[in-house]
């Protein structure tokens, strides 16, 4: 008998029709397409990326025992997968059926149907039971690139986010993943990029959600049945915005909701901008898969701000709240709130407060008052540049040796307890720590760690240096 990828995909599909549900077999299979049949090897064509990986984690072992049915142990199924934007790939997922003992007809733990495409998907943002209304963006308008100072040490991300803002979904800043500690306007920048791609194209849909929403909508999805609306109503933004996305850790379900549509979203051009507080590398908990599409794009560190950059965002504060306020006061409060943006408009606020409530001027005495109780209130900081001095000081050398390219012993141990404490007391990455450490990689600031705490354990001597640097650096 000849067999044609036709009547061997027909053969299939009457199997696969009578061990699965009819919704499911409507949905997953009646849209693929027998392409050619060479050999043992069928190819077949599938709508998107996502159906091919869709079909791979749910419905792989039928196909499996369906295609051995028709071409043997040796069969292989090769997806063609035909891209959203009407053009196929040129590189097609070969998977070659393996065997198995286990019973390939047992119901998959976890499996969903998605229900007819003709129907109205679920809008997660709306209430049951209220009137379904447009997708509004979830943006904050007064978050935007005029009231964000730019600084040295936000340069690259704002750059970056101005240059998405002009071509969402157009460079090669996608994913644009803006990270940072807290209070440095990780929040404020990525509202920004979204205002002012509303601005511009008032047609694109722009969504702002934080991660902690996104992942209870999922949970929600999946207790209503509804995940495939939850998939497929994300999949429709244009630009989508999740901020804190350190918060997926440990939440397997959530990453791989997430997984799907963010390639649905970048194979379609579509934008993806997310926030977190700390670098793809530093990041626990989250699947390879998941952090290996995090660094396609490109990675900007938003970092403590400088004296001048601090100066010019109190500034600015002040004259946006129509507030005078003295040069002396304006400067001491730049000079003592160091860690972050929040802090310093914190301290403006309470400044302005405690002048209206309690019928004062604002004076110099004031001003240190509330700085103490923020500095008390703080916890203290140190700096990746505060931790070079003081080891090269322990060790009697100038923090360019300590940077150096030499190998000689005591100064590579001293640039690798540089990096140990810089990784232990600071919320710096491991890749900026490099950088700061005379322009190294994260890879060896790891190295260095491990190093490190290998030597403790060991040598004795070693053990004080750990120990004496540990009390100049926290007390």
């Amino acid at each position: 008998m000849n067999y044609t990828a036709d009547s061997v995909w027909t053969d299939c599909l009457s199997f696969i029709k009578d061990n699965i549900k009819p919704q499911a077999y409507k949905t997953w299979f009646e849209p693929i397409k027998p392409v050619k049949l060479s050999g043992e090897a069928l190819t077949i064509q599938v709508p998107s990326k996502f159906f091919y990986e869709w079909l791979e984690e749910h419905y792989i072992k039928l196909l499996r025992v369906a295609l051995v049915r028709q071409l043997g142990n040796d069969a292989k199924l090769i997806y063609d997968v035909k891209m959203e934007n009407n053009y196929s790939s040129n590189r097609p997922q070969i998977v070659k059926i393996p065997s198995s003992n286990r019973d390939p007809l047992k119901p998959q733990k976890g499996t969903v149907t998605l229900e007819s495409d003709k129907r109205e998907i679920r809008n997660p943002f709306i209430i049951p039971g209220l009137q379904k209304v447009k997708i509004e963006s979830q943006l904050n308008p007064s978050y935007n690139f005029a009231n964000f100072v730019e600084g040295d040490s936000n340069r690259l991300a704002r750059s970056a986010g101005m240059a998405v803002s002009n071509k969402p979904g157009g460079t090669s800043f996608n994913p644009l993943l803006i990270y940072g500690g807290v209070g440095l306007g990780k929040t404020h920048l990525v509202h920004a990029i979204g205002v002012k791609i509303k601005d511009k194209y008032p047609d694109k849909t722009v969504l702002y959600i934080s991660s902690d929403k996104f992942s209870q909508q999922y949970i929600d999805s999946v207790r209503s049945n509804t995940r495939n609306d939850f998939i497929h109503f994300y999949q429709m933004i244009d630009v989508l915005i999740i901020d804190d996305v350190q918060f997926f850790s440990g939440k397997s379900g959530t990453q791989d909701v997430f997984f799907h549509i963010f390639n649905h979203l970048h194979q379609n051009g579509k934008q993806v901008i997310l926030s977190s507080d700390k670098a793809p590398v530093d990041m626990q908990d989250i699947e390879q898969r998941l952090l290996s599409r995090f660094k396609w794009g490109l990675s900007a560190e938003l970092q403590a701000p400088d004296y001048e950059t601090r100066l010019t965002i109190l500034k600015n504060r002040l004259y946006r709240d129509g507030v005078e306020m003295p040069d002396e006061i304006i400067t001491y409060i730049a000079k003592n709130i160091k860690s972050n943006v929040r802090e310093l408009e914190g301290v403006i606020i309470s400044m302005i407060a405690q002048a209206s409530f309690n019928r004062k001027e604002f004076s110099l005495d004031l001003a240190k008052q509330i700085v103490d109780k923020f500095v008390k209130n703080t916890k203290k900081e140190v700096s990746v540049d505060f931790i070079q001095k003081e080891v090269s000081k322990y060790f009697d050398m100038d923090v360019a040796t300590l940077q150096s390219k030499t190998r000689k012993r005591n100064i590579v141990q001293a640039r690798q307890l540089a990096m140990y404490f810089a990784k232990r007391l600071t919320k710096t990455s491991l890749a900026s720590i490099g950088n700061q450490i005379g322009q190294r990689d994260h890879a060896t600031v790891l190295h260095a760690c491990k190093t490190v705490d290998n030597l403790t354990e060991t040598d004795k001597q070693f053990k004080k240096y750990v120990d004496d640097l540990m009390k100049k650096l926290t007390f």
